[in-house]
This record gives C-alpha cells, structure tokens and sequence, in this order.
C-alpha cells in the first residue's frame, strides 16, 4: 500500500517533549504519543530555517525530523516551530 504524503508527514514527524543541552539530550514523541530519547553529540547537525545551528535552536514543542544511527542523532531538521504550530487553523 502507497502512503500519501500526508501519511507519511504524520508518521515521520516527531515533537520534541525536552531538550537537554548540557547532556547533549533529546526528547521526542511519535504520533503513538511513545517517547524516544537521543543523544546528540559534536557531529550532530541541526537545520532550523536560519540555516545550521545548535541543540540550543531546539524549543519543547517544535516538530522535527530526524535522521539517526545507534540511537544518536546525526541530522535534526526542525520542520516546524512550536509558536507556529500553536497559531496553525489545526489547532
């Protein structure tokens, strides 16, 4: 069976619960509302809509996709802020 983009947006995007920094740490649940921590190290590259950034860039709320080996993330792409996700005509 074919999944429509929608389907596959759903299932691939995750929103972050807590970010921990300092720890090099993230929290993330699925659409299944289970939760999933990661560790992010130096090489982990996070893409916000400014560009690279850090896991400080990284807000609870936000929906991202990740790209991840071994349970270490190495591409975070934040797909949607939360501010913007609380203002969209889904909620």
């Amino acid at each position: 069976m074919t999944q429509s983009i929608t389907e596959w947006l759903q299932h691939n995007r995750l929103t972050v619960v807590a970010v921990d920094t300092v720890g090099g740490r993230l929290r993330l649940r699925n659409e299944a509302e289970a939760c999933t921590d990661f560790h992010c190290g130096e090489e982990t590259v996070v893409t916000t809509e400014d560009g690279a950034a850090d896991l400080g860039a990284i807000n609870a709320g936000d929906i991202v996709k990740i790209e991840a080996a071994g349970g270490r993330a190495q591409r975070i792409v934040v797909v949607r802020r939360v501010w913007d996700e609380l203002t969209s005509p889904e909620f």
